[in-house]
């Protein structure tokens, strides 16, 4: 037998010979004459030591007690410095935990699913703590800390870092309504993951930025006031929040990260004032009701595409730009203006529209995309106002109950087809000054 060998052995029997509530059986490693506990089986209360026989036990490693679902009470030795990643990942019968005053390091999901973990105690050399170290403890109702902790604090059980200015985590048994206190600018990654009983949550003018799945999968949250100062918006931040009905987003945000409203699938009123919107509210079905406000002044490619329950959208007076596929396939939306503001609408920008029967455009558009209003088969009449010098190919294609279509004295060039396949337009006005340059492609084709 090797030396390194009859070592660990003998290691191991001193562990086991260890007063104790259960008989445990721990495997570990050595570094340095330190021991790191990196795998355990028993169950029951378990004791892990500071020391054994002169060695000291400083580190408990990754997955080290994950899935000991009969672990029902743990006490941790004060040698020990470093709780590793999900160290105690689904230990599903464990319900109270005191980290001690000589740990200073606590792994990303250390504690995640410990669904019968009621209260947590964090020592007072934490000074290090990873993401969402108690993710999923649905039974979690307070997150405590040391007062004399340098890096770390709790209000009302909720986890901060000393100064408050930033939310770490909130209990996930937390229910009804929080507002989050002034003092915060920064709601981190994952804070509120899986928050369930959560209902309403206020965020102050404070908060500058909410990390990507802070508020996933909170399914009882019905509303959310974001504060006016809030610039950026992490990926899948408001993922599945499935009873969330209405949101204003203020005009101070610059940036959204992809699926951040991603099946929340009773989100029919939506409140944008933002200087430029996103592609990522595409596919929001439930949506009926969209407010753009007057700070916005690009609605980018797909923002709203294939939003197929959206029936009423009201444009800011500042908008420019309505580019590509901006609100194409939006099968409810009945009728649209354009503000003055407005001078281009892009490609595809609402194609197959198919219920919407008018469309208003405003006095400064200047130039009609491709394939724009093509297949928007409920479209009846359509006025080119006198600032259009361009209608691109294809752009009233198969508007099949389009019967009237007038142009404007500015318009210069008609691409392919731009008319083709209208079978129900019997009147086209053109103005007789200065007659369009085109391909002699634009008129109905036969039906």
């Amino acid at each position: 037998m090797s030396k390194p060998t009859s070592k660990l052995l003998a290691l191991a029997v001193l562990l086991l010979a260890l007063p104790a509530v259960v008989h445990a059986q721990f495997t570990f490693t050595t570094n340095s004459g330190a021991i790191t506990i990196t795998g355990y089986t028993g169950g029951g209360a378990v004791v892990i030591p500071s020391t054994t026989n002169g060695w000291p036990v400083t580190s408990i490693g990754d997955w080290a007690f994950a899935s000991c679902t009969s672990l029902t009470s743990l006490t941790i030795g004060n040698g020990i410095t470093n709780i590793g990643y999900s160290a105690f990942y689904y230990c599903t019968s464990l319900t109270s935990l005191t980290i001690p005053n000589s740990v200073t390091t606590i792994g990303s999901g250390a504690f995640a699913y410990c669904t019968s973990l009621t209260n947590i105690t964090i020592g007072s050399s934490v000074t290090s703590i990873e993401y969402s170290p108690f993710g999923d403890c649905t039974s979690l109702l307070a997150i405590m800390v040391d007062a004399l902790n340098p890096a770390y604090s709790s209000v009302a059980g909720v986890l901060f870092n000393k100064s408050t200015n930033t939310l770490i985590q909130c209990p996930r048994g937390i229910s009804g309504a929080y507002t989050i206190p002034n003092s915060v600018t920064n709601i981190r990654d994952w804070a509120f993951f899986y928050c369930t009983s959560l209902t309403n949550v206020a965020i102050p003018n404070s908060v500058t930025s909410i990390g990507y799945d802070a508020f996933y999968s909170c399914t009882s949250l019905t509303s959310v006031t974001i504060g006016t100062n809030v610039t950026s918006i992490g990926d899948w931040a408001f993922y599945y929040c499935t009873s969330l009905t209405s949101l204003t987003i203020p005009n101070s945000v610059t940036s959204i990260g992809d699926w951040t409203f991603c099946y929340c699938t009773k989100l029919a009123s939506l409140t944008l004032d933002m200087t430029t919107i996103n592609s990522y509210f595409s596919g929001m079905t439930s949506l009926k009701n969209l407010i753009i406000g007057e700070h916005v002044k690009t609605i980018v490619p797909y923002a709203f595409n294939s939003c197929t329950s959206l029936t009423n959208v009201t444009l800011g007076n500042s908008v420019t730009s309505i580019e590509d596929w901006a609100f194409s396939s939006c099968t409810s939306l009945t009728n649209v203006t354009i503000p003055n503001s407005v001078t281009t609408i892009g490609d595809w920008t609402f194609e197959s529209c198919t219920s919407l029967t008018s469309i208003t455009l405003g006095n400064s558009v200047t130039t009609i995309g491709s394939y724009a209003f093509q297949n928007c088969t409920s479209l009846t009449s359509v006025t080119i106002p006198n600032s259009v010098t361009t209608i691109g190919d294809y752009a009233f294609y198969s508007c099949t109950s389009l019967t009237n279509v007038t142009l404007g004295n500015s318009v210069t060039s008609i691409g392919y087809y731009v008319f083709g396949y209208c079978t129900s337009l019997t009147s086209l006005t053109i103005p007789t000054a200065s007659p369009p340059s085109g391909t002699g492609r634009s008129v109905p084709a036969p039906a």
